[in-house]
């Protein structure tokens, strides 16, 4: 009667030789800072489309670019733009409701908790953002202080 053994390899040995194993944090936030509401996801994918129905950008990627800059009467005033770049080292990447959404990394800090929103009433036509970190905006609408 034939007995078996056990194999004799043993990979016991330790490859630890004062390296350290660790994966960098990745540099975008994995939560997006801002909301994107459905109406204006939706009109953004349709001025998405719209471009690129022109044949000198079929093929490229759009993403929402949206920014802080200083202007206007009250000092801020945030921008919605369509963009065909992304830097990775100056731009944080979010996917929100289906659209690309760049934020540079500067305007991250006014953003935070903002929210685009797409009216289409008889009042009102066009996209807002609602930031709860302004302190005041100017009777126009158009500019914030913080």
């Amino acid at each position: 009667m034939a007995t078996m053994t056990e194999p004799t390899t043993k990979h016991s040995h330790s490859h630890d030789h004062g390296h350290s194993h660790e994966i960098a944090a990745p540099t975008t936030p994995t939560v997006a800072p801002v909301v994107i509401t459905e109406r204006a996801a939706s009109e953004v994918k349709r001025h998405v489309q719209d471009v690129k129905n022109d044949p000198e950008m079929a093929g490229q990627t759009l993403y929402l670019r949206l920014r802080v800059q200083g202007g206007g009467c009250s000092g801020f005033q945030n921008k919605l733009d369509l963009d065909p770049t992304y830097n990775e080292k100056l731009d944080h990447l979010f996917e929100i409701n289906g659209v690309e959404v760049v934020i540079d990394k500067r305007s991250m800090l006014y953003l935070a908790g903002a929210t685009v929103d797409f009216h289409d009433d008889l009042n009102k036509r066009g996209f807002s953002v609602t930031n709860p970190q302004a302190k005041g905006s100017c009777g126009c609408g158009s500019s914030y202080a913080m």
